[in-house]
């Protein structure tokens, strides 16, 4: 079966990550580079580090404190690459249930989300949506996933879309999260599936 490429890239940072991590001797609660600083020595873009991050926090080897960085928690070196590999799976019906499993997540915050909304915050979410950018999608639903407090859902969340985006990178333009922003507006979420039904 042969892999695909994005899949072969993820893999290739996370062994990178793993090198340097063995290289420099860290230990647990020694801070990791930034992001930006990281995707500079290992010549590879930042997207990519972040999703490595993400998938090595929600594995517990890592943890990002707000303001502070990115630290080590505990590190066994051993089949790091191998265990995450067991959840990248490349078969067309895996890629379909990873996004299946994604959207029924999005749904149900954004209809949750809906019931406790406040002005400021849906101002926020328009500024984010107005400086669209390339980590909108991540971003808008961290901040909604922060607004129903739920940290069960989120960190389901947080685990498909990481390892979804590893095997395909689903991407919505700047209406779909206008439409999103207006049903989240009047409180009308009950047709939110539909737009990803538009966009798939």
């Amino acid at each position: 079966m042969t892999v695909p490429q994005k899949s072969k890239v993820y893999e290739e940072v996370l062994q990178q990550i793993k090198h340097y991590i063995e290289k420099h001797k860290l230990r647990p609660g020694d801070k990791l580079p930034s992001e930006r600083d990281l995707s500079e020595q290992l010549n590879v873009g930042r997207s990519s580090i972040r999703e490595a991050f993400r998938a090595l926090e929600l594995l517990g080897l890592i943890e990002t404190r707000r303001g502070e960085g990115t630290f080590m928690r505990s590190y066994r070196p051993y089949h790091m690459v191998e265990l995450l590999s067991t959840f990248i799976l490349h078969e067309a019906r895996t890629k379909c249930e990873l996004y299946a499993a994604k959207i029924m997540l999005e749904v149900e915050v954004v209809q949750v989300a809906a019931k406790h909304i406040t002005t400021d915050q849906l101002a926020v979410l328009q500024d984010m949506i107005e400086a669209f950018d390339e980590s909108i999608h991540y971003d808008l639903f961290q901040y909604l996933f922060n607004i129903i407090d739920n940290d069960l859902l989120h960190k389901m969340w947080q685990l498909i879309d990481g390892f979804a985006n590893t095997i395909h990178q689903f991407t919505f333009d700047q209406a779909f999260y206008e439409k999103l922003l207006e049903a989240l507006k009047n409180d009308e979420c009950e047709n939110v599936r539909e737009l990803y039904r538009l966009k798939g």
